[in-house]
């Protein structure tokens, strides 16, 4: 069996009361269940804005374009944006992207527990296609395409053919 990698790396300091009460103001904000949620959002900024240093340092004008593109796209950047707004995300602008903090701003949900619930329960479906995971970025060209179905499934029943009862020779 292939293990997979961590995405994210802990913290240096692990008892950093600053950093732990901050964790915990993002936590409850935005409805994530454990820490390493947000340590995932903080590796994928820090790859965006590692690449951006290096575009930066190498002039690669194409790729530069190429990398201010897909942020745009994910959302991340509006339009007109160059590679200095690249380095001027912060982990919020990243938590905006997921799918459940969508669901709660779109107001499918009241909570964001609850827009976590709808997810996983399989009630979410995105361009057609159900998405169990809440952390799943949202492009910004799919946020129209975002379905809830929160109405109870009714279970089909078939009706059977029931046997004909069978009188007795008594004629009872």
């Amino acid at each position: 069996m292939r293990r997979s990698k961590k995405k994210y790396k802990r913290p240096l300091k692990m008892w950093n009361k600053q950093r732990i009460e901050t964790e915990k103001v993002i936590m409850k904000n935005f409805g994530l269940r454990r820490k390493h949620e947000i340590w995932n959002a903080e590796a994928l900024l820090r790859k965006f804005r590692r690449m951006a240093r290096e575009l930066a340092a190498k002039k690669d004008k194409e790729m530069e374009k190429i990398l201010v593109k897909k942020m745009i796209h994910l959302g991340m950047l509006g339009d007109g944006a160059d590679l200095d707004d690249v380095l001027g995300l912060t982990l919020e602008n990243v938590l905006e992207r997921r799918l459940q903090t969508m669901i709660l701003r779109k107001g499918f949900a009241t909570t964001p527990n609850q827009a976590r619930q709808f997810i996983v329960h399989g009630h979410v479906v995105v361009d057609g296609k159900k998405v169990l995971y809440p952390s799943y970025i949202v492009a910004k060209k799919l946020e129209d395409k975002i379905q809830v179905d929160t109405a109870p499934a009714t279970k089909k029943v078939a009706v059977k053919d029931v046997p004909p009862k069978i009188e007795n020779a008594s004629g009872e």
